[in-house]
């Protein structure tokens, strides 16, 4: 039977954006950047972790163009789902060092019962990224990063 998750999929509207956001703001890195051809299989993944984040503009070979146009106008008003929850090992830090990035936080690290959550906003649209604390800890969520504007916003 199956064993673990291996791989997630998100839509962003612009992967090499998505790619800076995720890599260079988040700190995750580089799992596979293949041109396939008919798409870009972009994938990141955190340091240490073997899951990966499949970050997919929609379009071919999944779906016609009409459909895709749907999913890209989802992706930009934040209804297409998805989402990510990070655990962090000190929640209070992951939050300055989020700040000091230039990310938009909705909440700041609070004490909860038995944790820490915060809720950074990555601006925009389906995906949420949290730094929580530990694992034992429960996760807070975001939005997504501005890579799922509409291009020229």
């Amino acid at each position: 039977m199956f064993t673990q998750v291996a791989i997630s999929q998100l839509y962003v509207l612009d992967q090499d954006a998505a790619l800076d956001f995720y890599v260079n703001t988040l700190g995750l890195e580089v799992r596979t950047d293949v041109d396939l051809g008919v798409m870009r299989w972009l994938t990141v993944g955190v340091p240490g972790d073997s899951r990966e984040i499949l970050l997919q503009e929609p379009g071919g070979p999944m779906m016609d163009p009409e459909t895709a146009a749907q999913v890209r106008d989802l992706v930009a008003k934040g209804a297409a789902g998805g989402f990510l929850i990070f655990y962090a090992d000190d929640c209070r830090a992951t939050y300055e060092t989020l700040v000091a990035r230039g990310v938009e936080i909705t909440q700041e690290p609070m004490e909860r019962d038995t944790a820490s959550t915060a809720a950074p906003a990555i601006p925009s649209a389906t995906t949420s990224a949290s730094p929580s604390p530990a694992p034992d800890l429960p996760p807070a969520a975001a939005r997504t990063p501005p890579y799922n504007r509409p291009h020229g916003t």
